[in-house]
């Protein structure tokens, strides 16, 4: 499994124009091999902004990687930098490789 993060910064009161940005774009994720799931995560609020994480969750780095190349990935992300005034600084990338995975399934 590899876990692909981008965390962002989004100013004060920008919080429901971000949530409607992701909720309304069209990923194209599901037409991707290797994509397992995605979370939008919203964390703690500081004095001048809203932490949040989108991550997504692959079989493999390499199915990431072939993601980040395909005509898929340009498609979503073809109208990200619009919503740069909803940011405080840049989002931050975080790649990460399983190490250990447990799940329910192992329970039953």
């Amino acid at each position: 499994m590899f876990l692909a993060m981008n965390r962002f910064k989004v100013k004060q009161g920008s919080e429901a124009d971000f949530e409607t940005v992701w909720r309304e774009r069209d990923s194209h994720l599901n037409t991707v091999s290797g994509f397992v799931a995605f979370n939008l995560l919203r964390g703690p609020a500081k004095e001048d902004h809203t932490l949040y994480a989108s991550h997504t969750i692959w079989r493999s780095r390499e199915d990431f990687e072939n993601w980040t190349r395909s005509e898929a990935f340009r498609a979503a992300h073809r109208n990200a930098g619009g919503n740069k005034p909803l940011y405080v600084g840049h989002p931050e990338v975080e790649l990460f490789d399983s190490v250990i995975a447990l799940d329910n399934q192992q329970a039953a």
